[in-house]
């Protein structure tokens, strides 16, 4: 199909791509150099892909350009360097270098940035944010989500009010650092899952009527009720965050690959996946591990909604979101309305470039939704409490879940309709925001109500797919676990087994990446796991405890209060027998209520 204004359909593939077409542009000016004793004060560090990884061409190109030699990436043909800034481009144009990629992080979030909001200001609620962006339309339709299960890959759910309703929630594995904890296993220790899973799906118990019945939910709001966008979709939970947020990429991409590959067993039925998660990656998505598992998902049919990030409106998008295929979203304040005419975007929602930006927004300020009781985030910001039940929250996490409910609405009424389809539907339909930057609202707000009697298009994205053969330390970009002053670094899992992309990439295309309980060779199921950590001790118990979070954006800008603090997880609140998981669906990782294995 022909290119559509704005949204990429057909092209736009990426840093690696517009880099290796500079590069065919560009003869060769080099002979022979001769080597510089050091560094220039202005070098940036970046990651080197060879022509011929064999030779040391390259190498000495580098040294004769003033700069320094790093480490290795054997798994990517290259290596890292230093190099003088304003000599990147005559080092990409060599015929010896296929890129040279930026390898620095962004600015991470700060205090500086969190909202505090001391008002009585109770936040817009999951409805509200529904309402928002779509009105009196898919409801009166039939259309409720029914059917349609979505994967939460986050730091899992508390079966609190609003998400006990019969057949509401699901687990699938806990690949977190808690899975070892009897009391804590699949359960939201962080505070966020709870959060995103009230948006997407939520639904009180009492409510009364069909929930398809608009009228009826607005009055049992009003009435202290509580829905999400979608309540008539199912949560498939897939813990791979503890307390603190402390996760790997390599536990995220084993997350992705445990739902592609599970789908449609034992009654799923897997179409949507929410990633509130991203990390400042250091390559081009093209090679990016995290990239291509996100793609994977894409091709076996399952809507990909990755929040944008929050690192203000001049930065790029965090990774997954970097990949065009996925649906990338960011941001905006409802400013007290139920109307969209007025709503703009968030400063802090990661806007993109002009070859990768958002690709639309929806509602993500000072959203009301589910509460953990005793989690980190309820623990350290008491201040985002609204009653006993009910938690404020604003960042592009909130927005990713409003879009994921709409996605599960939209597969419920059009059960055959492919991800390009949805993704198309949605920004062919949205509703552009005045006097908004089109890199920071890409096609604008999400307007189902647009949708919902609109022909299914046939939409197809040809973008350059991920080869998912970079380096898998790359993908972390400044994010390292850390274990008794151990960092978990280059191409090895959490386990500190080897990560070897190339037979990944074609075990997750075939759907074997996941064993009976096994990824990349290690036992990763349930009460116990097998081998030994990057840091050399057996993972068990309470042996978690002291790993630290250097940075994993959550895509949460805040949770209405003061910043994310480093108070420890004390587990008080946690223990005992309310918070187990009996008396709450469970499908199981391993043996859970039901009796049902997933792997």
């Amino acid at each position: 199909m022909g290119r559509r204004q704005g949204l990429s359909w057909d092209h736009k593939t990426g840093k690696s791509t517009s880099l290796v077409a500079a590069f065919a542009l560009v003869v060769s000016l080099f002979g022979a150099v001769s080597p510089a004793p050091a560094v220039a004060s202005d070098a940036v560090d970046v990651i080197v892909r060879e022509s011929s990884p064999s030779t040391d061409t390259a190498e000495q190109l580098v040294t004769g350009l003033g700069g320094v030699l790093g480490g290795q990436l054997g798994i990517i043909g290259g290596f890292e360097a230093s190099v003088p800034a304003d000599l990147v481009a005559t080092l990409t144009a060599h015929p010896a270098v296929v890129d040279a990629t930026p390898n620095a992080a962004l600015q991470l979030l700060d205090d500086d940035e969190w909202e505090d909001d001391e008002s009585p200001f109770q936040g817009y609620s999951a409805w509200h944010a529904a309402y928002t962006v779509y009105g009196r339309w898919f409801m009166e339709s039939g259309a409720n989500g029914q059917g349609v299960d979505v994967a939460l890959i986050d730091s899992g759910v508390v079966p609190v009010e609003g998400l006990t309703y019969p057949g509401k929630l699901l687990n699938g594995p806990d690949l977190s650092f808690e899975s070892q904890s009897d009391e804590f296993r699949h359960l939201d220790t962080y505070g966020h899952g709870t959060h995103m899973a009230g948006i997407i799906a939520g639904r009180d118990d009492h409510l009364t009527g069909d929930p398809s019945d608009i009228y009826q939910r607005y009055w049992d709001e009003n009435r202290g009720g509580f829905a999400g966008v979608a309540p008539g979709a199912r949560i498939v939970s897939v813990k791979v965050a503890g307390h603190d947020g402390a996760t790997d990429v390599s536990q995220v991409i084993a997350a992705i690959d445990w739902v592609v590959q599970n789908r449609s067993a034992n009654g799923l039925n897997i179409r949507v996946m929410n990633l509130s998660f991203g990390t400042d990656a250091t390559q081009s998505y093209v090679l990016d591990p995290l990239a291509y598992a996100v793609e994977q998902a894409w091709n076996a049919g399952i809507v990909v909604v990755v929040a944008a990030g929050n690192d203000g409106n001049s930065a790029e998008l965090r990774n997954p979101a970097l990949d065009p295929f996925v649906i990338a979203v960011g941001a905006t304040d409802s400013n007290g309305t139920y109307w969209i005419s007025d709503d703009f975007v968030t400063d802090y929602t990661s806007c993109g470039t002009a070859d990768r930006h958002v690709d639309l927004v929806a509602p993500g300020r000072s959203i009301r939704s589910l509460r953990a009781p005793g989690s980190t985030a309820d623990l350290d910001h008491p201040g985002a409490r609204v009653g006993d039940r009910f938690f404020k929250g604003s960042g592009t996490s909130q927005a990713a879940a409003v879009v994921s409910g709409a996605a599960a609405l939209l597969v419920s009424q059009r059960p055959d309709i492919s991800p390009d389809q949805v993704k198309a539907m949605f920004m062919d339909h949205a509703q552009p925001l005045s006097g908004q930057s089109s890199l920071c609202q890409g096609a604008g707000e999400l307007k189902l109500r647009n949708v919902r009697d609109a022909a299914t298009p046939n939409a197809v994205q040809m973008h350059t797919p991920a080869t998912g053969l970079g380096s898998l330390d790359a993908s972390r970009g400044s994010v390292r676990l850390e274990s008794d002053g151990q960092v978990l670094d280059g191409e090895q899992d959490i386990f500190g087994q080897e990560f070897n992309g190339s037979e990944w990439v074609t075990a997750s295309a075939l759907g074997t990446s996941w064993s009976a309980g096994d990824w990349n060779g290690t036992s990763w199921s349930g009460t116990s796991w097998s081998g030994t950590s990057w840091s050399g001790t057996s993972w068990s118990g309470t042996s978690w405890s002291g790993l630290s979070w250097s940075g994993l954006s959550w895509s949460s800008k805040v949770w209405t209060g003061t910043s994310w603090s480093g108070t420890s997880w004390s587990g008080t609140s946690w223990s005992g027998s309310n918070w187990t998981a009996s008396g709450w669906l469970s499908a199981g990782w391993g043996t859970g209520s039901q009796g049902v294995r997933w792997d």
